[in-house]
């Protein structure tokens, strides 16, 4: 079933999954080989795009590749592995020209890679209070998750605006929003295990402003420019700390991985064609209180 709309002309056309299909398009992700870059790559493949797959390590996004083609019986030309550096120029530039000389075109864009400290990953095991945070990782979260982004957007999205047509998504977080909630992170006993550090909700904000930035500044170029932010993810935390953030959370539990592949594919596709500068939240309902 689709959504009557009515047109300009007092004539009405009906929306229907069509205006989700990424079909001939050509969609880069950057950080594909972590845990929801290879969701947004599987969703990106199955709405029908040509999916280039980068990441730092080569291995990975070759089997990445791999892994799509198994799963969509994509043909090797639908499906591009490239290891990039973010942060080095010439290394996007690489990327381009890579995905340039398979495809001929660029269409989407999704600024996925970022440094996260995680909790179930901690850097060293001890938890590390603001005070006491280390310069070079604030310097390094920003250089990956802000120019990182702002290289990609230079390089690729300009590309995309050359040529009068594109949608770069950006994903940032809820903790672009809010601030982080450290009694995540307290034990039962009371001690702290963790401490969400400044520097990720910094960098994530950082980057809602570059999509303010960009979406003002290419709107009449025919490139869309949006965030997603997602909530967090279940993926192999501590039960006391799975409890408390599903508490915490209007819808009471964490997302799966799987539950950000339709957002994607919307600021992706035509279904969100009058949709930029935006900041898409699926969060649960975790920002809504």
């Amino acid at each position: 079933m689709g959504v009557w709309e009515r047109g300009s002309g007092g004539e009405g056309r009906t929306v229907t999954a069509a205006g989700f299909s990424l079909d001939g398009r050509v969609a880069v992700v950057t950080g594909a080989a972590g845990l929801l870059g290879w969701h947004h790559c599987h969703a990106l493949a199955h709405a029908g795009a040509r999916v280039v797959i980068t990441d730092l390590r080569a291995e990975p996004c070759a089997a990445l590749a791999e892994d799509l083609r198994n799963a969509y019986g994509a043909h090797g030309d639908n499906v591009l592995a490239v290891a990039a550096d973010v942060t080095d120029p010439a290394s996007v530039a690489a990327l381009r020209d890579a995905a340039l000389s398979r495809f001929g075109r660029l269409d989407v864009l999704v600024n996925n890679a970022a440094l996260n400290e995680k909790v179930e990953d901690p850097a060293d095991g001890a938890p590390v209070r603001f005070e006491d945070f280390p310069l070079d990782l604030w310097e390094r979260s920003f250089r990956v998750n802000v120019t990182g982004s702002f290289l990609c957007c230079q390089v690729l999205g300009g590309e995309m605006a050359r040529r009068g047509r594109g949608s770069v998504i950006n994903i940032a977080s809820t903790y672009a929003v809010v601030a982080p909630d450290q009694s995540l992170y307290r034990r039962e006993d009371g001690t702290q295990s963790f401490y969400k550090s400044a520097a990720y909700p910094a960098t994530k904000a950082a980057l809602l402003s570059l999509t303010r930035y960009l979406a003002a500044y290419w709107g009449r170029s025919g490139v869309r420019v949006n965030a997603l932010s997602p909530g967090g993810v279940e993926n192999g935390q501590d039960r006391g700390f799975v409890a408390r953030y599903a508490e915490r959370t209007p819808l009471g539990r964490m997302a799966r991985p799987s539950e950000y592949e339709g957002s994607l594919v919307f600021l992706a596709s035509d279904a969100s064609s009058y949709m930029t500068g935006a900041n898409l939240v699926v969060d649960g309902g975790w920002t809504a209180w």
